[in-house]
């Protein structure tokens, strides 16, 4: 099976360009906007870790060596498509125009951080493994069944594959031929569990073979195939022939989340030997040495521009008025239930305790 999904690659990790057809479009316009995005998220990665631990975000969870499978496929997608995230897609979000701002909101816990811009349809990141892969399933379809030429890309890790929300979506979607893009990122861990002890499958693109669709494996630390391999997957889906299941193999160099402590379970010495071999930023810098397109003051300039961005978005967030205590009750259903009520009021009473 590895051999029938072998995986696609553009450039190597040294930098060398392996598909000469694609050298006519990796443009110097094209490798610097992805070069620059990548860089302002992993920057956006770092202080949020940073942030956790000085104790202004909540429990959040690390990207960095996700970069290139999550901007290049947000790239691939039109301004009216829709995007369904899981909690570690900060990076696609912010690619497809969810503010930086709105994303340290929601690991603070507040509702603003779910409310994409006027237009942008965003879905606010799943937690509970796999349950977004309905609901993408299901708003392609909603506009299939409307007549436009928009499609969903939803992503999702190899141990939510594991989950029965996993193969609904997939059946719904290949069913219907449902114009969605089913993008899994494949980290080899699903927290502490190793994808070995996880599934017998040798892919996950092989698991297309069950729904009669298209399944497609990449390199997830190319930025080029995750672009051109998703926009091929959203070319098939405008044309009515249905989902396609793209894995992109990939690494995540650090914890699940900082709640979380990856030496207990995996050696980390591997973080930096994949980060060596072909890390998604330093392989599209050794790429541009190559084509002679490197230029050492616009890298410097691109890292300013990444750190008065983010910290821009960080006073924006700390700016916000407090939370209101209410909004924990009020938005669960639209007419309160007995128990919810009884709770509100408890609760308020223990706050009104503490404050006096």
């Amino acid at each position: 099976m590895e051999e029938k999904f072998a995986k696609v690659v553009c450039i190597n990790g040294d930098g060398t360009l392996v598909n000469n057809e694609l050298k006519s479009d990796l443009t110097e316009e094209l490798t610097k906007k992805f070069y620059r995005q990548m860089v302002i998220m992993r920057t956006f990665d770092r202080k949020a870790i940073n942030m956790q631990r000085q104790g202004r975000l909540g429990t959040y969870p690390p990207f960095e060596g996700q970069e290139a499978a999550q901007v290049g496929s947000a790239y691939a997608l039109s301004p009216d498509d829709w995007i369904f995230p899981t909690y570690r897609d900060h990076a696609a979000t912010i690619t497809f125009g969810m503010p930086l701002d709105k994303v340290l909101l929601y690991w603070n816990g507040r509702a603003e951080g779910c409310i994409p811009p006027e237009g942008k349809k965003i879905f606010p990141p799943a937690v509970p493994l796999a349950t977004q892969l309905p609901h993408a399933a299901g708003a392609a379809m909603a506009e299939q069944y409307k007549g436009t030429d928009n499609a969903a890309i939803v992503y999702f890790g190899e141990g939510s594959t594991s989950e029965g929300d996993f193969h609904e979506g997939m059946n719904f979607a290949s069913i219907f031929k449902a114009p969605v893009i089913f993008f899994n990122q494949n980290n080899k861990y699903a927290i502490s569990v190793p994808i070995e002890r996880q599934m017998n499958s040798r892919t996950i693109a092989q698991k297309s073979v069950a729904y009669g669709i298209p399944g497609v494996r990449i390199d997830g630390n190319d930025v080029f195939a995750a672009y051109f391999e998703t926009k091929k997957a959203l070319e098939r889906a405008r044309a009515g022939e249905g989902p396609t299941l793209i894995e992109a193999v990939t690494w995540r160099y650090g914890a699940h989340t900082t709640a979380d402590d990856p030496t207990k379970y995996r050696d980390q010495s591997l973080s930096e030997q994949k980060r060596e071999e072909g890390d998604p930023i330093l392989r599209l810098e050794r790429f541009m040495k190559i084509e002679g397109i490197w230029d050492e003051k616009w890298s410097e300039s691109i890292q300013e521009e990444a750190n008065e961005t983010i910290e821009e978005a960080v006073k924006t967030m700390e700016a916000y008025p407090e939370a209101d205590v209410n909004d924990l009750f009020d938005h669960v259903f639209e007419e309160h239930t007995w128990m919810i009520q009884e709770q509100k009021e408890q609760y308020l009473d223990y706050l009104r305790g503490v404050q006096s």
